[in-house]
Protein backbone atom coordinates (compact mmCIF):
# COMPACT_ATOMS: atom_id res chain seq x y z
CA UNK A 1 0.00 0.00 0.00
CA UNK A 2 1.05 3.51 -0.27
CA UNK A 3 2.90 5.56 2.94
CA UNK A 4 2.02 9.12 3.52
CA UNK A 5 5.06 10.16 1.29
CA UNK A 6 3.09 9.41 -2.17
CA UNK A 7 0.20 10.51 -0.97
CA UNK A 8 1.66 13.79 -0.53
CA UNK A 9 2.91 13.34 -3.71
CA UNK A 10 -0.19 13.15 -5.46
CA UNK A 11 -1.70 15.74 -3.21
CA UNK A 12 1.29 18.08 -4.58
CA UNK A 13 0.30 16.44 -8.18
CA UNK A 14 -3.29 17.90 -8.25
CA UNK A 15 -2.19 21.31 -6.48
CA UNK A 16 -0.17 21.99 -9.23
CA UNK A 17 -2.70 20.47 -12.29
CA UNK A 18 -5.03 22.73 -10.54
CA UNK A 19 -2.96 26.06 -10.55
CA UNK A 20 -2.27 24.81 -14.27
CA UNK A 21 -5.35 24.80 -15.19
CA UNK A 22 -7.00 27.33 -13.59
CA UNK A 23 -7.09 30.12 -16.09
CA UNK A 24 -8.86 27.72 -18.19
CA UNK A 25 -11.19 25.45 -16.81
CA UNK A 26 -12.45 28.24 -14.36
CA UNK A 27 -12.51 31.95 -15.85
CA UNK A 28 -14.96 32.33 -18.35
CA UNK A 29 -15.26 36.11 -20.02
CA UNK A 30 -19.14 36.70 -21.61
CA UNK A 31 -17.46 39.43 -23.78
CA UNK A 32 -20.88 40.33 -24.66
CA UNK A 33 -22.77 41.16 -21.17
CA UNK A 34 -19.07 42.08 -19.87
CA UNK A 35 -19.04 39.37 -17.08
CA UNK A 36 -16.85 36.93 -15.61
CA UNK A 37 -17.98 33.84 -14.67
CA UNK A 38 -16.35 31.60 -11.69
CA UNK A 39 -16.48 28.06 -12.50
CA UNK A 40 -15.08 26.82 -9.35
CA UNK A 41 -16.75 23.12 -9.48
CA UNK A 42 -14.57 22.34 -12.68
CA UNK A 43 -11.28 23.18 -10.55
CA UNK A 44 -12.72 21.24 -7.78
CA UNK A 45 -12.82 17.99 -10.48
CA UNK A 46 -9.68 18.66 -12.20
CA UNK A 47 -8.03 18.46 -8.51
CA UNK A 48 -9.94 15.09 -7.64
CA UNK A 49 -9.08 13.95 -10.75
CA UNK A 50 -5.68 14.31 -11.30
CA UNK A 51 -5.21 13.54 -7.83
CA UNK A 52 -6.70 10.05 -8.26
CA UNK A 53 -4.57 8.92 -12.17
CA UNK A 54 -1.20 10.48 -9.78
CA UNK A 55 -2.61 8.08 -7.30
CA UNK A 56 -2.65 4.64 -10.01
CA UNK A 57 0.16 6.33 -12.14
CA UNK A 58 2.51 5.68 -8.70
CA UNK A 59 1.06 2.30 -7.80
CA UNK A 60 1.45 1.38 -11.52
CA UNK A 61 4.82 2.19 -11.67
CA UNK A 62 5.83 1.00 -8.07
CA UNK A 63 4.24 -2.52 -9.09
CA UNK A 64 6.15 -2.54 -12.26
CA UNK A 65 9.71 -1.76 -10.17
CA UNK A 66 8.64 -4.94 -8.03
CA UNK A 67 8.21 -6.73 -10.50
CA UNK A 68 12.14 -6.08 -12.53
CA UNK A 69 13.02 -6.86 -8.65
CA UNK A 70 11.73 -10.25 -9.15
CA UNK A 71 13.17 -10.86 -12.98
CA UNK A 72 16.51 -9.71 -11.69
CA UNK A 73 16.53 -11.91 -8.54
CA UNK A 74 15.48 -15.01 -10.31
CA UNK A 75 12.16 -15.56 -9.17
CA UNK A 76 10.40 -15.88 -12.38
CA UNK A 77 10.70 -19.74 -14.20
CA UNK A 78 12.16 -19.85 -17.66
CA UNK A 79 9.96 -22.46 -19.83
CA UNK A 80 12.44 -24.34 -22.39
CA UNK A 81 12.00 -23.91 -25.73
CA UNK A 82 10.55 -27.20 -26.73
CA UNK A 83 8.06 -26.87 -23.89
CA UNK A 84 6.57 -23.27 -24.62
CA UNK A 85 6.19 -23.83 -28.29
CA UNK A 86 4.24 -26.99 -27.60
CA UNK A 87 2.25 -24.90 -25.36
CA UNK A 88 1.67 -22.31 -27.64
CA UNK A 89 0.59 -24.53 -30.35
CA UNK A 90 -1.79 -26.47 -28.21
CA UNK A 91 -3.88 -23.46 -27.34
CA UNK A 92 -3.34 -21.50 -30.44
CA UNK A 93 -5.14 -23.51 -32.98
CA UNK A 94 -8.82 -23.20 -31.53
CA UNK A 95 -7.89 -19.56 -31.66
CA UNK A 96 -6.46 -19.79 -35.32
CA UNK A 97 -10.10 -21.77 -36.21
CA UNK A 98 -11.82 -19.15 -34.88
CA UNK A 99 -10.31 -16.08 -36.28
CA UNK A 100 -10.60 -17.85 -39.77
CA UNK A 101 -14.31 -18.15 -39.45
CA UNK A 102 -14.66 -14.77 -38.37
CA UNK A 103 -12.37 -13.66 -40.78
CA UNK A 104 -14.59 -15.36 -43.54
CA UNK A 105 -17.95 -14.31 -42.41
CA UNK A 106 -16.80 -10.89 -41.72
CA UNK A 107 -18.46 -9.44 -45.28
CA UNK A 108 -21.48 -11.65 -44.60
CA UNK A 109 -22.25 -10.29 -41.39
CA UNK A 110 -21.06 -6.59 -41.32
CA UNK A 111 -22.07 -3.62 -43.86
CA UNK A 112 -19.99 -2.40 -46.64
CA UNK A 113 -18.48 0.66 -44.35
CA UNK A 114 -16.82 -2.06 -42.04
CA UNK A 115 -15.76 -4.05 -45.18
CA UNK A 116 -14.05 -1.05 -45.96
CA UNK A 117 -12.36 -0.20 -42.65
CA UNK A 118 -10.98 -3.79 -42.56
CA UNK A 119 -9.44 -3.79 -45.71
CA UNK A 120 -8.14 -0.46 -44.83
CA UNK A 121 -6.64 -2.09 -41.86
CA UNK A 122 -5.48 -5.36 -43.88
CA UNK A 123 -3.57 -3.00 -46.12
CA UNK A 124 -1.70 -1.65 -42.94
CA UNK A 125 -0.92 -5.10 -41.24
CA UNK A 126 0.89 -5.81 -44.45
CA UNK A 127 2.90 -2.71 -44.90
CA UNK A 128 3.57 -3.21 -40.74
CA UNK A 129 4.86 -6.64 -41.63
CA UNK A 130 7.24 -5.23 -43.98
CA UNK A 131 8.52 -2.43 -41.84
CA UNK A 132 8.58 -4.99 -38.76
CA UNK A 133 11.65 -6.85 -40.85
CA UNK A 134 13.38 -3.37 -40.88
CA UNK A 135 12.94 -2.62 -37.81
CA UNK A 136 11.66 -5.29 -35.52
CA UNK A 137 14.34 -7.81 -37.08
CA UNK A 138 17.05 -5.86 -38.43
CA UNK A 139 16.97 -2.72 -35.84
CA UNK A 140 17.21 -0.62 -38.81
CA UNK A 141 15.30 2.92 -37.77
CA UNK A 142 13.51 3.51 -41.22
CA UNK A 143 11.05 6.74 -41.02
CA UNK A 144 11.13 7.08 -44.90
CA UNK A 145 9.50 3.91 -45.11
CA UNK A 146 6.32 5.66 -47.07
CA UNK A 147 8.36 6.42 -49.99
CA UNK A 148 8.37 2.62 -50.90
CA UNK A 149 4.27 2.98 -50.35
CA UNK A 150 3.99 5.43 -52.66
CA UNK A 151 6.33 3.97 -55.79
CA UNK A 152 3.79 0.40 -55.45
CA UNK A 153 0.95 2.64 -55.88
CA UNK A 154 1.91 5.35 -58.58
CA UNK A 155 3.58 2.13 -60.15
CA UNK A 156 0.24 1.03 -60.67
CA UNK A 157 -1.00 4.37 -61.40
CA UNK A 158 1.26 5.07 -64.29
CA UNK A 159 1.65 1.62 -65.74
CA UNK A 160 -2.04 1.67 -66.36
CA UNK A 161 -3.02 5.13 -67.56
CA UNK A 162 0.51 5.14 -70.21
CA UNK A 163 -0.21 1.32 -71.41
CA UNK A 164 -3.18 0.03 -69.66
CA UNK A 165 -1.62 -3.10 -67.73
CA UNK A 166 -3.96 -4.36 -65.07
CA UNK A 167 -3.80 -5.32 -61.69
CA UNK A 168 -2.31 -8.42 -61.65
CA UNK A 169 0.30 -7.72 -63.89
CA UNK A 170 1.54 -4.54 -62.10
CA UNK A 171 1.17 -6.38 -58.65
CA UNK A 172 4.33 -8.33 -59.01
CA UNK A 173 6.12 -5.17 -61.13
CA UNK A 174 5.35 -2.90 -58.03
CA UNK A 175 7.09 -4.95 -55.30
CA UNK A 176 10.03 -5.19 -57.88
CA UNK A 177 10.67 -1.22 -58.56
CA UNK A 178 9.82 -1.04 -54.68
CA UNK A 179 12.41 -3.58 -54.07
CA UNK A 180 14.67 -1.37 -56.53
CA UNK A 181 14.12 1.68 -54.30
CA UNK A 182 14.84 -0.33 -51.62
CA UNK A 183 18.39 -1.36 -52.29
CA UNK A 184 18.83 1.95 -53.69
CA UNK A 185 18.54 3.88 -50.31
CA UNK A 186 20.39 1.08 -48.67
CA UNK A 187 23.71 1.63 -50.11
CA UNK A 188 24.03 4.70 -49.11
CA UNK A 189 23.02 4.14 -45.67
CA UNK A 190 25.73 0.99 -45.16
CA UNK A 191 27.86 2.91 -42.30
CA UNK A 192 24.91 4.92 -40.51
CA UNK A 193 22.95 3.56 -37.58
CA UNK A 194 20.31 5.29 -35.15
CA UNK A 195 19.43 8.81 -35.58
CA UNK A 196 21.73 9.15 -38.54
CA UNK A 197 20.10 6.54 -40.51
CA UNK A 198 16.86 7.80 -39.27
CA UNK A 199 17.60 11.00 -40.80
CA UNK A 200 18.77 9.79 -43.90
CA UNK A 201 15.41 7.76 -44.34
CA UNK A 202 13.17 10.99 -43.36
CA UNK A 203 14.65 12.78 -46.14
CA UNK A 204 14.39 9.89 -48.88
CA UNK A 205 11.12 9.75 -47.91
CA UNK A 206 10.20 13.43 -48.19
CA UNK A 207 12.10 13.64 -51.50
CA UNK A 208 10.17 11.20 -53.19
CA UNK A 209 7.03 12.88 -52.46
CA UNK A 210 8.68 16.32 -53.33
CA UNK A 211 9.67 14.69 -56.29
CA UNK A 212 5.80 13.09 -57.28
CA UNK A 213 4.08 16.69 -56.28
CA UNK A 214 6.42 18.61 -58.43
CA UNK A 215 7.04 16.54 -61.33
CA UNK A 216 3.82 17.37 -63.53
CA UNK A 217 4.86 15.93 -66.54
CA UNK A 218 5.36 12.37 -64.86
CA UNK A 219 3.27 12.44 -61.86
CA UNK A 220 0.44 15.23 -62.48
CA UNK A 221 1.62 16.46 -59.40
CA UNK A 222 -1.02 17.44 -56.52
CA UNK A 223 -3.35 16.50 -59.06
CA UNK A 224 -2.60 13.12 -58.78
CA UNK A 225 -4.34 10.04 -60.49
CA UNK A 226 -7.88 9.36 -61.01
CA UNK A 227 -10.18 6.34 -62.22
CA UNK A 228 -7.41 3.68 -61.33
CA UNK A 229 -9.16 0.79 -62.06
CA UNK A 230 -10.15 -1.88 -59.27
CA UNK A 231 -8.62 -5.51 -59.71
CA UNK A 232 -10.37 -7.80 -61.85
CA UNK A 233 -11.39 -11.93 -61.46
CA UNK A 234 -11.24 -13.66 -64.35
CA UNK A 235 -13.37 -10.65 -66.71
CA UNK A 236 -15.87 -11.06 -64.27
CA UNK A 237 -18.51 -7.95 -64.34
CA UNK A 238 -18.79 -7.24 -60.43
CA UNK A 239 -20.99 -4.14 -58.93
CA UNK A 240 -19.34 -1.87 -56.28
CA UNK A 241 -20.45 -4.03 -53.49
CA UNK A 242 -18.88 -7.04 -54.86
CA UNK A 243 -15.44 -5.48 -55.83
CA UNK A 244 -15.53 -4.00 -52.39
CA UNK A 245 -16.14 -7.84 -50.52
CA UNK A 246 -13.33 -8.89 -53.47
CA UNK A 247 -10.39 -6.97 -52.40
CA UNK A 248 -11.26 -7.56 -48.93
CA UNK A 249 -10.85 -11.14 -49.60
CA UNK A 250 -8.10 -10.76 -51.69
CA UNK A 251 -6.44 -8.76 -49.13
CA UNK A 252 -7.00 -11.51 -46.43
CA UNK A 253 -4.88 -13.87 -48.43
CA UNK A 254 -2.21 -11.40 -49.11
CA UNK A 255 -1.62 -10.91 -44.97
CA UNK A 256 -1.86 -14.91 -44.95
CA UNK A 257 1.33 -14.93 -47.55
CA UNK A 258 2.86 -12.40 -45.57
CA UNK A 259 2.26 -14.22 -42.56
CA UNK A 260 3.87 -17.23 -43.72
CA UNK A 261 6.86 -15.47 -45.47
CA UNK A 262 8.16 -13.13 -42.60
CA UNK A 263 7.45 -16.28 -40.63
CA UNK A 264 10.03 -18.54 -42.59
CA UNK A 265 12.05 -15.38 -42.76
CA UNK A 266 12.45 -14.90 -39.18
CA UNK A 267 13.32 -18.59 -38.54
CA UNK A 268 16.01 -19.15 -41.69
CA UNK A 269 19.66 -18.39 -41.36
CA UNK A 270 18.81 -14.64 -42.62
CA UNK A 271 16.12 -13.77 -40.05
CA UNK A 272 19.06 -15.29 -37.41
CA UNK A 273 21.67 -12.88 -39.00
CA UNK A 274 18.76 -9.80 -39.00
CA UNK A 275 18.34 -10.30 -35.29
CA UNK A 276 22.27 -10.57 -34.47
CA UNK A 277 22.37 -7.56 -36.47
CA UNK A 278 19.65 -5.87 -34.59
CA UNK A 279 21.38 -6.66 -31.04
CA UNK A 280 25.05 -6.16 -31.66
CA UNK A 281 26.48 -4.51 -34.99
CA UNK A 282 30.27 -5.12 -34.52
CA UNK A 283 29.62 -8.47 -32.84
CA UNK A 284 27.48 -9.69 -35.49
CA UNK A 285 30.25 -8.99 -38.12
CA UNK A 286 33.16 -10.31 -35.90
CA UNK A 287 31.12 -13.88 -36.00
CA UNK A 288 31.60 -13.50 -39.93
CA UNK A 289 27.95 -12.39 -41.35
CA UNK A 290 28.41 -9.95 -44.22
CA UNK A 291 26.73 -7.07 -42.92
CA UNK A 292 26.44 -5.00 -46.14
CA UNK A 293 24.31 -7.98 -47.40
CA UNK A 294 22.06 -8.24 -44.17
CA UNK A 295 21.57 -4.62 -44.16
CA UNK A 296 20.46 -4.73 -48.05
CA UNK A 297 18.33 -7.52 -47.67
CA UNK A 298 16.50 -6.03 -45.28
CA UNK A 299 15.52 -3.36 -47.14
CA UNK A 300 15.10 -4.92 -49.92
CA UNK A 301 12.40 -7.39 -48.98
CA UNK A 302 10.89 -4.91 -46.01
CA UNK A 303 9.74 -2.29 -49.13
CA UNK A 304 8.87 -5.17 -51.49
CA UNK A 305 5.73 -5.55 -49.34
CA UNK A 306 5.31 -1.56 -48.79
CA UNK A 307 5.33 -1.30 -52.80
CA UNK A 308 2.67 -4.39 -52.79
CA UNK A 309 0.45 -2.44 -50.28
CA UNK A 310 0.59 0.35 -52.27
CA UNK A 311 -1.03 -1.29 -55.71
CA UNK A 312 -3.39 -2.49 -53.43
CA UNK A 313 -3.91 0.91 -51.84
CA UNK A 314 -4.01 2.25 -55.41
CA UNK A 315 -6.57 -0.43 -56.61
CA UNK A 316 -8.83 0.39 -53.44
CA UNK A 317 -8.91 4.06 -53.63
CA UNK A 318 -8.77 4.66 -57.24
CA UNK A 319 -7.39 7.64 -56.53
CA UNK A 320 -4.23 9.12 -55.32
CA UNK A 321 -1.79 12.18 -54.83
CA UNK A 322 1.07 12.83 -53.24
CA UNK A 323 -0.59 14.11 -49.85
CA UNK A 324 -1.36 10.94 -49.28
CA UNK A 325 2.45 9.86 -48.70
CA UNK A 326 3.53 12.21 -45.92
CA UNK A 327 5.66 11.83 -43.18
CA UNK A 328 2.46 10.91 -40.79
CA UNK A 329 2.12 7.84 -42.97
CA UNK A 330 5.57 6.64 -42.25
CA UNK A 331 5.13 7.54 -38.74
CA UNK A 332 1.97 5.81 -38.04
CA UNK A 333 3.24 2.56 -39.32
CA UNK A 334 6.30 3.00 -37.23
CA UNK A 335 3.77 3.25 -34.44
CA UNK A 336 1.79 -0.21 -35.63
CA UNK A 337 5.55 -1.74 -35.28
CA UNK A 338 6.48 -0.60 -31.74
CA UNK A 339 3.14 -0.48 -30.07
CA UNK A 340 2.32 -3.93 -31.47
CA UNK A 341 6.04 -5.47 -30.46
CA UNK A 342 9.34 -4.80 -32.49
CA UNK A 343 9.78 -8.64 -34.00
CA UNK A 344 6.72 -9.73 -32.90
CA UNK A 345 4.05 -10.72 -35.82
CA UNK A 346 1.54 -10.98 -33.98
CA UNK A 347 2.08 -8.02 -32.21
CA UNK A 348 2.12 -6.03 -35.72
CA UNK A 349 -0.99 -7.42 -36.40
CA UNK A 350 -2.88 -6.15 -33.27
CA UNK A 351 -1.33 -3.13 -33.53
CA UNK A 352 -2.18 -2.10 -36.99
CA UNK A 353 -5.95 -2.82 -36.12
CA UNK A 354 -5.99 -1.29 -32.98
CA UNK A 355 -4.17 1.83 -34.24
CA UNK A 356 -6.71 2.00 -37.56
CA UNK A 357 -9.69 0.74 -36.09
CA UNK A 358 -10.07 2.53 -33.05
CA UNK A 359 -10.01 5.60 -34.61
CA UNK A 360 -12.86 4.82 -36.66
CA UNK A 361 -14.94 3.65 -33.82
CA UNK A 362 -13.96 6.69 -31.46
CA UNK A 363 -15.32 9.20 -34.43
CA UNK A 364 -17.99 9.87 -31.56
CA UNK A 365 -15.44 11.04 -29.34
CA UNK A 366 -13.32 12.92 -32.32
CA UNK A 367 -13.00 16.45 -30.37
CA UNK A 368 -11.23 13.74 -27.39
CA UNK A 369 -10.00 11.36 -29.92
CA UNK A 370 -6.90 12.45 -30.84
CA UNK A 371 -6.26 12.86 -26.49
CA UNK A 372 -7.30 9.80 -26.02
CA UNK A 373 -4.48 8.04 -28.57
CA UNK A 374 -1.82 9.94 -27.37
CA UNK A 375 -2.57 9.00 -23.66
CA UNK A 376 -3.09 5.26 -24.51
CA UNK A 377 0.70 5.70 -26.33
CA UNK A 378 2.31 6.72 -23.23
CA UNK A 379 1.09 4.24 -20.48
CA UNK A 380 2.08 1.78 -23.18
CA UNK A 381 5.77 2.97 -23.51
CA UNK A 382 5.55 3.72 -19.92
CA UNK A 383 4.39 0.03 -18.20
CA UNK A 384 4.50 -2.43 -21.78
CA UNK A 385 7.94 -0.81 -23.56
CA UNK A 386 7.98 -4.09 -25.60
CA UNK A 387 4.66 -3.66 -27.27
CA UNK A 388 0.64 -5.34 -26.68
CA UNK A 389 3.10 -8.92 -28.05
CA UNK A 390 6.01 -8.19 -27.31
CA UNK A 391 8.49 -11.03 -29.16
CA UNK A 392 9.10 -13.55 -27.02
CA UNK A 393 13.55 -14.40 -27.16
CA UNK A 394 13.99 -17.98 -27.97
CA UNK A 395 15.78 -19.93 -24.43
CA UNK A 396 18.08 -22.74 -26.04
CA UNK A 397 19.42 -25.50 -22.86
CA UNK A 398 22.62 -26.83 -23.05
CA UNK A 399 22.86 -30.48 -21.75
CA UNK A 400 26.26 -30.89 -20.32
CA UNK A 401 28.46 -34.01 -21.94
CA UNK A 402 27.52 -36.06 -18.44
CA UNK A 403 23.67 -35.65 -19.18
CA UNK A 404 23.70 -37.13 -22.62
CA UNK A 405 25.56 -39.92 -22.35
CA UNK A 406 23.30 -40.42 -19.00
CA UNK A 407 20.09 -40.18 -21.12
CA UNK A 408 21.53 -42.37 -23.88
Amino acid sequence: MFNVKELKKSFLVSLWFMFLTFPIMVIKVNTIYGKVEWRWSRMFMVGVGSFFLSFIWRYMLRKKEMGMKQAEEGQDLKVPLTQRLIHEKRFSRPALIIICLFAIAFPLVFSLYQVNIMTTALIYVVVGLGLNIVVGLAGLLDLGYVAFYAVGAYSYALLNYHFGLGFWTVLPIGAGLAMLFGILLGFPVLRLRGDYLAIVTLGFGEIIRLVLENWNEFSFGPSGIANIPRPGLFGIQMNLHQVHIYIYYLMIGMTVFTIFVVRRLQDSRIGRAWMALREDEVACQAMGIDKTKTKLSAFALGATWAGMGGVVFAAKTTFINPASFTIWESIIILCIVVLGGMGSIVGVICGALVLILLPEYLRAFSEYRMLMFGAALIIMMVFRPGGIISDVRKVYQFKGFNETTKDQ
